[in-house]
């Protein structure tokens, strides 16, 4: 008997990941210290933690992670102690 593989499900849209991890453009951060921080800390490629540099610088900020709270809590403390300013909505 042959089975149908199993669909996956939304995630995005579960409870879980409703939170996300915003970072704010700021003016004491270099742009590779930020892109190298998204890409050890959200483990983002580089290409991908570049361009969330570029909109926080524009636009003032950018979501760089969706997750559970206790998740995105943890990334958020690796940020501030590195002095990235980020938080949760």
């Amino acid at each position: 008997m042959k089975t149908s593989p199993k669909k996956k499900e939304n995630h995005i849209n579960s409870p879980d990941f409703q939170n996300s991890l915003v970072l704010f453009n700021d003016s004491v951060n270099t742009f590779e210290y930020i892109i190298e921080s998204l890409v050890e800390l959200c483990h983002h490629d580089p290409y991908q933690a570049t361009q969330c540099a570029i909109l926080a610088h524009y636009k003032g900020k950018c979501e760089i992670k969706r997750g559970d709270k206790e998740y995105l809590l943890n990334l958020q403390k690796s940020f501030i102690s590195r002095g990235i300013n980020v938080c949760i909505e």
